[in-house]
Parts: C-alpha cells; sequence; structure tokens
C-alpha cells in the first residue's frame, strides 16, 4: 500500500485502487467485487472481476443496479440515485487508516428497498462517521428486483443475494489492506437489508465471513416460492414473452423496468400483494431462516443487534393519503389486516383494548409491523438470550404524519443528519444528541458486541431510543436509565422492560374476553369487527389501497 495526502492508494486482490482523503477518511469509491451480471452472466451466479492494469481511480460512486424510481408520493421522503453503466456489482470502503497493521472492526452496509431499489450512493449511507470513529465502513450494491431475485426455471434463485455473500467474501480476502480486520466484521442491513443479512447469517457459505449483525426493521425470512412465481408470470404475461430467464434476457432492458414497476405497484409491506423475495433454494437458503435460527441450527457465534422503529408502518401509509383511507375503511381495513397477519378476531380486540385512543390505522399499521417484523425478531432473541440486543426507535419525525417511521433513524445510525437526503424524512433541526446516542450504540457493537445496555433475557430490555410519550405505542414498560455507564446521547434513551410484551402475547394467546364483552364476544360489541365483511369487498378495497399508495 501507497499513499498520499491527496489520493491514498490500497492493493485489492485484482488491481491498484486510487482513493480520496476527505475530511481526515480514506475513501474509495465504486470497487469492483464482481464481473458486470449482463451478457451471457445475466440471471447468473456473481463471476469475479476481471483484473485491471495500472492504479484504477475509485473517487467517484460506481454504476447502481438497474430498479425503477420511487414514485412521487415516495421520492418527497426517500432519495435513490441512479448511475448508469453496466458495472453494478461494486463497494465502497470509508477508513481511517488504510494499511494492514490498523486492524480495526469492519461494518458491512446492505442498504434496503425491498429488494427493488435503493443503493450504496444514498447519501444518508455516506460512511465517514463511522471511519471517524474507528470503524472501517463498506457499502455494497447488489441485483435488484427480477434481474437479483426473480424466480426462473432455468436459472438460480437468489442471485441477489449471491451477490452479497460474494461481496462478503471479498471483505474477508480484501479488507486487512484497507486497515479492517477481517475477523471482526459485522454485516449491518435495514429493511430488506436486515431481511439479507438474517439469510446470510444461517447460510452454510456465509459462516466465517462476519462475526456479528445488525438487522434493523427487517426479520430473516422466505418467500413462498410461488409468490415470486407470480410475479414473473405477471410480468412475463405484460411482455408476452415466457416467464424463463432466457426470454427476460432478450428484453429491453428499460421495458423491463417499467413493466417492473407496473406489477410491482400493487405490492406494500403493510398492505401485501406480489413482490420480490428471497426463497428457500436448498443451497445458498436450504431452509426458513428464521427457523433454522431459532432452531439453533446456525451461526451459533454470532452476536445480533435487532431494531425496529415505534411507527414502522407510517412510511408506507403516509404518502399518498393512505392513513386517511385505512381509517375511513374501519371494518373492511381490519379485515384485511386478519387476512394479511392469519389472525382471528381476538387480536385486533385486544390491541383495541390495549390502546382506546388509537385510530383503526393505528391498529392495522401496528398489528402488521408486529406480525411481520416485532415478532419475528422477538423469537430470534428469545432464542439467544445473551448473544442479542434489542432497541426501538422512538423520535417522532418533524415532518407531518410520519412519526417514528420505516428508514427514519438511519439518519441517526449514519450520522449525517445534516444531508437534505436525511432531512426529507426528519425534516429540519433533527437533534444532535439522538445521533450521538444511535451512531455509538452501533459503532460500540461493532467494536466490542455490547452496544452499551443489557442483553436480552428474560426481562426482555429494550432500549428506548428519542423522545418518550409522544404516542399510544410508546413506552409502557418499566423505565430504566441504564447500566450505569455514561455514553454520549444518553439523555436520549433509556431501557424499558418488556414494553411491547402484551401486544406480541395476543399472537401466541388463547383467545380471551375483552373488557367490555361477554365471554362469546356478543355484549357491547365492538362496531369495528362486528360487521361482516364479504371477501369480494376486501379484495375490491385492497386493489384500491395498493393502486392508490
Amino acid at each position: 500500500m501507497t499513499a498520499d495526502q491527496a489520493n491514498p492508494v490500497v492493493r485489492t486482490p485484482y488491481g491498484f485502487v486510487r482513493g480520496r482523503y476527505e475530511d481526515g477518511v480514506a475513501v474509495f469509491r465504486g470497487i469492483p467485487y464482481a464481473a458486470p451480471p449482463f451478457g451471457p452472466r445475466r440471471f447468473r451466479s456473481p463471476a469475479p472481476p476481471e483484473p485491471w492494469e495500472g492504479v484504477r481511480d475509485a473517487g467517484a460512486f460506481g454504476p447502481t443496479a438497474p430498479k425503477p424510481p420511487y414514485s412521487e408520493a415516495f421520492a418527497q421522503y426517500l432519495s435513490d440515485p441512479d448511475l448508469p453503466g453496466d458495472d453494478c456489482l461494486n463497494l465502497n470502503v470509508w477508513t481511517p487508516e488504510p494499511g494492514p497493521g490498523a486492524r480495526l472492526p469492519v461494518m458491512v452496509w446492505l442498504h434496503g428497498g425491498a429488494l427493488t431499489r435503493g443503493s450504496s450512493a444514498v447519501p444518508v449511507y455516506d460512511g465517514h462517521a463511522f471511519a471517524r470513529d474507528g470503524v472501517v465502513l463498506v457499502s455494497v450494491n447488489y441485483r435488484l428486483g427480477v434481474e437479483g431475485y426473480g424466480l426462473f426455471p432455468d436459472a438460480p434463485a437468489n442471485p441477489g443475494l449471491r451477490d452479497q455473500l460474494a461481496a462478503l467474501a471479498w471483505v474477508h480476502r480484501s479488507i486487512r489492506a484497507f486497515g479492517g480486520d477481517p475477523d471482526r466484521v459485522t454485516l449491518a442491513g435495514q429493511s430488506a437489508g436486515a431481511i439479507s443479512a438474517g439469510a446470510l447469517i444461517a447460510a452454510p457459505q456465509a459462516q466465517g465471513l462476519f462475526r456479528r449483525a445488525v438487522l434493523q426493521s427487517g426479520p430473516p425470512e422466505a418467500f413462498e416460492r410461488d409468490k415470486v412465481r407470480r410475479m414473473v408470470r405477471r410480468m412475463a404475461a405484460r411482455l408476452k414473452v415466457p416467464a424463463t430467464a432466457e426470454a427476460f434476457a432478450a428484453v429491453d432492458r428499460d421495458l423491463l423496468l417499467r413493466t417492473q414497476a407496473e406489477v410491482g405497484r400493487l405490492s406494500s409491506p403493510v398492505l401485501g400483494g406480489p413482490a420480490f423475495g428471497i426463497v428457500v433454494d436448498g443451497d445458498l437458503v436450504p431452509r426458513d431462516p428464521l427457523q433454522a435460527l431459532v432452531d439453533g441450527d446456525a451461526a451459533p457465534g454470532v452476536d445480533l443487534l435487532l431494531g425496529w422503529t415505534r411507527d414502522e408502518y407510517r412510511l408506507w401509509l403516509v404518502p399518498g393519503g393512505l392513513l386517511e383511507r385505512v381509517d375511513r375503511l374501519g371494518p373492511v381495513a381490519l379485515a384485511g389486516a386478519m387476512a394479511r397477519c392469519r389472525c382471528g378476531h381476538e387480536v385486533p380486540r385486544g390491541y383495541r383494548a390495549l390502546h382506546p385512543g388509537a385510530g383503526t390505522a393505528e391498529i392495522v399499521g401496528q398489528m402488521v409491523t408486529d406480525s411481520l417484523l416485532r415478532l419475528p425478531l422477538q423469537r430470534l432473541a428469545d432464542a439467544r438470550p445473551g448473544a442479542s440486543y434489542v432497541y426501538e426507535f422512538a423520535w417522532p419525525s418533524l415532518r407531518p404524519g410520519l412519526g417514528a417511521c420505516h428508514a427514519l433513524e438511519l439518519g441517526f445510525v449514519f450520522d449525517t443528519g445534516e444531508t437534505p437526503e436525511s432531512a426529507k424524512l426528519a425534516g429540519d433541526g433533527a437533534p444532535q444528541e439522538l445521533a450521538d446516542a444511535m451512531h455509538g450504540a452501533w459503532t460500540r457493537f461493532a467494536a466490542t458486541g455490547d452496544p452499551g445496555w443489557e442483553a436480552w433475557d428474560a426481562a426482555h430490555p429494550v432500549r428506548i431510543f428519542g423522545e418518550v410519550g409522544s404516542g399510544p405505542y410508546t413506552g409502557d414498560g418499566t423505565p430504566h436509565a441504564g447500566d450505569g455507564t455514561l455514553h454520549a446521547g444518553d439523555d436520549m434513551a433509556y431501557t424499558a422492560y418488556g414494553p411491547r410484551d402484551r401486544e406480541l402475547a395476543l399472537w401466541t394467546a388463547e383467545p380471551a374476553p375483552v373488557p367490555g364483552e361477554s365471554a362469546d364476544g356478543t355484549a357491547t360489541p365492538d362496531p369495528l369487527l362486528s360487521r361482516p365483511v364479504r371477501g369480494t369487498e376486501l379484495r375490491s378495497a385492497m386493489r384500491r389501497l395498493r393502486r392508490a399508495g
């Protein structure tokens, strides 16, 4: 490795790269970890990149994976740069000390975006603060949508997940030259990135490539293969081609993206619908990742940091005015939530009894969030006591209606609140003290495995970050100041014990009478749960909501 104060140069297994010093941090952008996944490599497992001669410039972000843009409703809150080019399997490195002697902890970041959008070039994910605080940050691009998660009879499943595995292998082989320690790698992701990280924790081929993992707003999961096939078949029907990788590879790339966007418009994490996802493939994903981890069959030595936001669902219901529409639907919306979560009337009745002041949209949103996200993450923590830490981000956005929504925490995790892209979600004037607390917790976890509060046990300790007492679902456990160790931003966090135990217990409890009702539920019935909802009425309402979103 050679370097000067303007242009640090590092040797990778495929050639030299030249980065930039930016405010005391060495930054390398757009380094290829695999060959361009097009031409004969399209829809195939990633292949190593071609070595290059001389020194490759790594001063700018590389191409992003093909993806459709966000809708106008979501674009006002989320940024998603689109950088053209085929060489999209690339990564970026921020390091305070490029060179093999530093042996610093490493964090590998997998972005979110429902496996159809997002990239490592989003300004919110700038790794400067992690490097400033002694952690080498690596952010990764991987294939998205039908290119990365289409299920075809003539191509391997999960190529996007295989890209991530290839990036981890690159880190294990290369990161020492950038100042990182390959034995101290933390794999971190949010939303789809967290779901991906969960699958990789359980993947046999990924064992030994990382020591810790952070799952923010996404549990380990595998989609039903038929659900992903339906997404591909719907695209094939619109394109008038067979549902094969060979046929899709012959379609114009822009047309393929437009068709994917049209079909995917009817999908929402809250409302359901067709979607791409990781599937059990008998190879990289040999079985359901969550079940493998709960059973103790995978990654017993990996420490976990698991988190969610208080109002995850608001990111999907506030844009386009869906929050108000769900409230107006009343019984139909609750019936849709029960269908989405595969539960009976006793669950929404329990939520309404626990939170009588909450509207229909609040009940629906929290039910779906608990069922799809918090419940599986708590199952994972229960299966790994002493090696799991749990938190909730509760600070409400300064933008109207968003609350503590999905993805709001990321500007605080990366300490990038000063960027306009973070302000799109948080608003102007987000508290720096909260960034100190969140970023500090992730940094400590990457460095030591201890974010600064008790590990999960039978008391269910949850670290609550941000403003407390601002909503019906905030901090109803017993508060506790902490473990006596003071960290930056500690006045913006406290530990609660079992703050969501009552809601999550509803999913496994036997049906019980709700206050105000008789044992058979006939006395003083809840008007929102007593009106019969026809299947045709439910399906029509759900289609209208998805189109509106």
